[in-house]
């Protein structure tokens, strides 16, 4: 098969991912080989590729929004068959008898591997994943559709649990890219103001378009104070930013897995009257099945861009450079498999 791997890390303009031929995986005791069909583009695999997040294992094939098909099952598996359409996610192994996994935190599990670092993952032609991490998909809707929910939409629903907004709350949003605008549809469903503050036009455009109260620069201050706020966009300078926009008793959730360094927060206007800095750490597994279940209710659609497998470095450019709203999706183009 063809598959995108981290070469040498570095900024990714310099072409650190190389496309190789390398051999169709087996599914191992417990797992499922499956075809991709189509991938998301996420921010984590350009952390990956530029070594902000240090590669796990050495040529790893980043990807971990896959939609794909079920082409063989290892030994002990009994509950997909070749065939099933199945989604592929972020966390793909907890040890399920640490206290975190015990108290249902298995986001924080010291053992945890994930799909695109630990193990390759979907820039690729067939990936595999551990059935008891594959996810099930709705028949009606589209793969290139499908595969944004995967992670983006995932952790998404994390930060706005962990931004705790309340009934009808106002919320802003950081960065407007593909979490964000599938958070954004959760939140407003739910009865939200939400208020998108972002760089780019054409991601404030998708805000508007999409019901956003309003769409600034992201150093803007919203037109009335956030109840939560939700920070996707990796830049420690935006925390006492955004910070300062919260109300009273104010949350605000940090969604990336990479940020830059924040600056000193001032106490009294940054942190006083008790506002609440949170990170948020990968997800559960029954996070990923609450949200695609919300996602079916409210009929939360992605916003995508489609760019064919062979160009998964120019997508991950693309991504860096915010030439695209909403989110990249890469679709298998070899006709030969």
């Amino acid at each position: 098969m063809r598959a995108w791997v981290v070469d040498r890390p570095g900024p990714i303009e310099t072409g650190p991912l190389r496309y190789v031929a390398k051999p169709v995986p087996a599914a191992a005791a417990g797992e499922l080989l499956v075809r991709v069909l189509a991938c998301g583009v996420c921010r984590t695999d350009l952390h990956v590729s530029e070594g902000d997040l240090p590669v796990h294992r050495g040529h790893v094939t980043p990807g971990h929004m896959v939609v794909g098909l079920v082409e063989a099952l290892g030994a002990g598996v009994t509950d997909f068959a070749a065939g099933d359409r199945v989604g592929v996610a972020w966390l793909r192994h907890t040890d399920g008898t640490c206290a975190y996994c015990r108290r249902g935190n298995e986001n924080l599990c010291p053992d945890s591997l994930y799909t695109g670092w630990d193990a390759d993952g979907g820039y690729a032609e067939h990936t595999t994943v551990p059935a008891a991490f594959a996810y099930r998909l709705p028949a009606d809707v589209p793969d290139v559709e499908l595969a944004p929910l995967l992670c983006a939409g995932i952790i998404g629903y994390r930060a706005l649990l962990r931004a705790s907004l309340p009934e009808r709350g106002r919320l802003g949003l950081y960065g407007f890219g593909d979490s964000a605008h599938l958070t954004a549809q959760v939140a407003l469903a739910q009865g939200a103001t939400v208020h998108a503050l972002t760089r780019g036009e054409a991601s404030r455009r998708l805000a508007l378009e999409l019901g956003a109260a309003s769409a600034g620069d992201a150093y803007d201050s919203p037109p009335e104070p956030l109840d939560s706020a939700i920070l996707f966009a990796p830049v420690g300078d935006l925390v006492p930013v955004a910070m300062r926009a919260l109300d009273r008793c104010g949350v605000l959730a940090v969604a990336g897995i990479h940020l830059t360094d924040t600056p000193p927060l001032n106490y009294e206007r940054e942190l006083f009257y008790e506002k609440e800095l949170r990170s948020v750490t990968s997800n559960t597994r029954q996070d990923g099945r609450e949200f695609l279940a919300l996602a079916a209710r409210y009929r939360v659609r992605a916003t995508t861009h489609v760019y064919p497998m062979s160009q998964a470095q120019q997508a991950l450019q693309d991504l860096k450079a915010g030439v695209f709203d909403g989110a990249a999706v890469l679709v298998n183009d070899r006709d030969d498999r």
